[in-house]
């Protein structure tokens, strides 16, 4: 899967990190935080205005061209950041009600008040008809007070009638269309606003939902905890290696010696390696392991490849299984 970001007229990718470069080396890459202004505009996320236009069919036949209306159907439209051209986004219903970008940002902000997270990225991808953006918050969850782990509340919408506003508390930083669908599948919990409905008369009701998944990360941070009060022998946990990366009976010699090169590097990462020493010896540290060699070991042509691998597909379903496995 491609990144799907929105590349401009102008050469500019709508994107936008605070601090970070994300893996795919694109967008802007601020020094600091960012305000909502600041996201909107580092991002090309601002003065979109989308909105409604009528929608019509032509027909031509031998009898010339004939406009037909649509009644029911409306187009939604945007002004584009750098052109400033109108351009479709996608064909919506009669109660299908327009969400800007910026009251994307002002729900989050609003969401957090004064917590003291700051907007982390921002960006608009397949061409403007859906757009992320993501606030840090100021407290990682730290597992049994050793291991930190980050946290951020990512907003994410269409305009094209494809997806409604969405808010989800994820361990993930979205940075593109793979980190988005990995935020998805890793969510500790999400709400949901319909375009239906007027965003800002709803923040009370998502300032409830916000607690359940304050909530949901307590229970995951529970999970966590009882992994790594759990201990783990290395024979154990090749068995469990051996179950994440199943080895036929008629494996190859290739397949083989592959097999015994990803023990031994998972063998040195769970029983050797710095970023494990706070938590060696317990389940939670087998699944760190894993999920470090996943994205920084794992043989790959090129450093995009293995990142691109590590965030979707084969890569983000190994280190569900491994949680999964060693979870108490």
């Amino acid at each position: 899967m491609a990144h799907e970001l929105e590349t401009l007229a102008n050469g500019q990718t709508a994107f936008a990190s605070a601090r970070l470069t994300a893996w795919h080396q694109l967008g802007t890459v601020t020094d600091s935080c960012m305000t909502a202004q600041e996201v909107m505009s580092k991002a090309w996320l601002g003065g979109w205005e989308v909105r409604k236009i009528a929608l019509q069919g032509i027909e031509v036949t031998e009898r010339g061209v004939t406009k037909v209306d649509c009644p029911d159907k409306y187009m939604t439209v945007r002004t584009n950041p750098a052109t400033g051209q109108t351009e479709y986004l996608g064909v919506v219903g009669e109660d299908y009600s327009v969400v800007q970008n910026e009251q994307v940002a002002e729900t989050l902000n609003l969401l957090v008040d004064a917590s003291g997270a700051h907007f982390e990225t921002a960006g608009s991808m397949r061409k403007g008809r859906s757009v992320f953006v993501t606030m840090k918050l100021p407290t990682a969850m730290r597992i049994a007070g050793v291991d930190d782990m980050d946290l951020y509340l990512a907003a994410t919408t269409s305009h094209d009638g494809t997806a409604s506003l969405r808010l989800d508390a994820t361990p993930v930083r979205i940075v593109c269309a793979n980190t988005q669908a990995l935020a998805y599948q890793r969510s500790r919990s999400s709400y949901t606003f319909r375009h239906t409905s007027n965003v800002t008369s709803k923040i009370a009701e998502a300032r409830q939902a916000l607690g359940l998944m304050w909530k949901a990360f307590d229970a995951f941070e529970t999970e966590a905890e009882k992994m790594i009060n759990e201990s783990l022998t290395m024979g154990e946990f090749e068995k469990i290696v051996a179950q994440v990366w199943p080895l036929a009976d008629d494996a190859s010699d290739t397949a083989r010696n592959n097999a015994k090169q990803r023990t031994a590097t998972l063998r040195y990462l769970i029983r050797d390696a710095d970023t494990q020493k706070a938590i060696k010896g317990t389940r939670w540290a087998g699944y760190q392991a894993i999920t470090e060699y996943v994205d920084h070991f794992a043989p790959a042509k090129t450093n995009l490849v293995r990142a691109t691998r590590a965030l979707t597909g084969a890569g983000a379903d190994l280190k569900a299984r491994a949680f999964e496995l060693l979870a108490v």
